[in-house]
């Protein structure tokens, strides 16, 4: 079974590890690193669910991988509950931003496991024992300073880094932001256009008004028609004289 190039410290821990005898020694329960050269050395397994005993295994014994499982080759070396919480680790770390406040807790890594070098951290803005907490990519170039328990930057906030995994709140935070920009555009390119189209308007309305009526003359308005002259010069002469009645008519 052929191993991936990279693989988070968390998808190492929650399998179990099987050796080439197969026999189960446990789930992984903690990271074996070296923080000053962000180098991920091995792991620790808890083999018994009672007792303080743990085994350690090294990064370049890992030879293959499974849905649940993780296969190992040779031993691994015993360990005690308290030697491995005494090994410095940045894991759960808080991480402070450039005014000292709290920003996030580191929550995983990414290994690349032919040398073990860690590529980046995974920062969780809340508890990242919560399911559905957004990740975002902290490289070790970042960090300027690290004490047991603490890393330094000089970030201003989260938004500073590449955001890895997006929970449902930020996803629907970051697609409303997206949403209200397009609006934005959408309405500020109508409003130009309604601005163009009044200018044009306007433009054509006053090109209209400069214009001379009726080709440039004047209508006279003393000036009668030709029906109106007509009607000026007709006179009751010219009607035919009334008809006579007739005494002998019947009707009348």
């Amino acid at each position: 079974m052929s191993l991936p190039e990279q693989l988070l410290l968390s998808e190492l821990l929650r399998r179990r590890v099987r050796c080439d005898q197969g026999l189960d020694h446990g789930v992984g329960v903690a990271a074996w690193m070296h923080p000053p050269v962000h180098r991920l050395l091995g792991w620790f397994s808890k083999p018994s669910a009672l007792g303080d005993r743990r085994e350690v295994w090294r990064l370049n014994q890992l030879c293959g991988l499974a849905e649940l499982e993780l296969f190992v080759r040779g031993d691994a070396a015993p360990s005690e509950i308290a030697t491995m919480d005494r090994l410095p680790t940045l894991i759960e770390a808080t991480v402070l931003g450039q005014d000292g406040e709290p920003l996030g807790q580191i929550a995983d890594a990414a290994v690349d496991l032919s040398s073990g070098q860690i590529l980046h951290y995974l920062v969780s803005r809340s508890d990242p024992r919560l399911p559905g907490t957004s990740r975002w990519r902290l490289a070790p170039a970042r960090i300027d300073d690290q004490q047991p328990g603490t890393v330094f930057t000089a970030l201003a906030g989260l938004d500073d880094l590449p955001l890895a995994k997006a929970s449902v709140r930020q996803e629907f935070l970051r697609r409303s932001k997206r949403w209200r920009e397009q609006m934005q555009e959408e309405t500020s390119r109508w409003r130009d256009q309604v601005q163009n189209a009044g200018e044009r308007f306007e433009e054509r309305l006053e090109g209209w008004l400069e214009e001379p009526p009726w080709d440039g003359q004047e209508p006279d308005v003393d000036r009668p028609s030709p029906g109106q002259e007509t009607w000026d010069d007709w006179n009751d002469s010219d009607l035919p004289p009334p008809r006579r009645r007739q005494q002998d008519d019947p009707w009348i």
